[in-house]
């Protein structure tokens, strides 16, 4: 049994290690009788939420769709035998209000959605459309080749092409042993 088909690549390690860093506070802390139920319950939680993430399953806001308010892109992720292609949908951003960046074999896409100018004489009824700055970061994968990064930009998709390198995808490689 091939166990990387059941755990492929966790390509959000360090987007999952940003957020697990920020604090949370709560309104309502709980009594001091039930302190230790509610740290062992928290400690539980913590615990399933790694092991999930270990095998790329969503968690927290993941699983449940993005905080309301925040504006965080969706992506999917394709891999075939000589290539990885990224698809980011970000609808309603400006080409030039996108950058995309390498960062110690980590693609950072970072951009952001402007709000249009709006008329003072419109008297809104309901406003759902969320505007703001984003952030995602990927982890590559070991066979991915930076130096070939493409990236192309249509009808809200920012599409990114990776192409592997199949020396780094080998697991086995043979080393010179030189003479001293």
């Amino acid at each position: 049994m091939n166990l990387h088909k059941l755990s492929p690549w966790n390509w959000f390690k360090s987007e999952d290690q940003e957020t697990s860093q920020v604090p949370v506070s709560s309104a309502v802390e709980p009594s001091r009788d039930i302190s230790p139920v509610w740290q062992m319950h928290r400690e539980l939680d913590r615990w399933m939420d790694n092991v999930l993430r270990r095998w790329n399953f969503p968690v927290g806001q993941e699983a449940f769709g993005s905080v309301e308010g925040m504006l965080r892109p969706s992506v999917d992720i394709a891999e075939r035998d000589d290539e990885y292609r990224l698809s980011i949908e970000v609808p309603g951003v400006d080409r030039d209000d996108l950058k995309l960046s390498l960062d110690d074999h980590r693609l950072v896409v970072e951009g952001e959605k402007r709000q249009e100018s709006r008329n003072d004489d419109d008297r809104y009824q309901r406003v759902e459309r969320v505007y703001g700055r984003f952030r995602r970061v990927l982890d590559l994968p070991g066979d991915a080749n930076v130096e070939d990064i493409r990236a192309d930009f249509a009808n809200g998709v920012l599409t990114v092409t990776l192409p592997r390198d199949p020396e780094a995808s080998s697991a086995r490689r043979d080393i010179p042993i030189q003479p001293s």
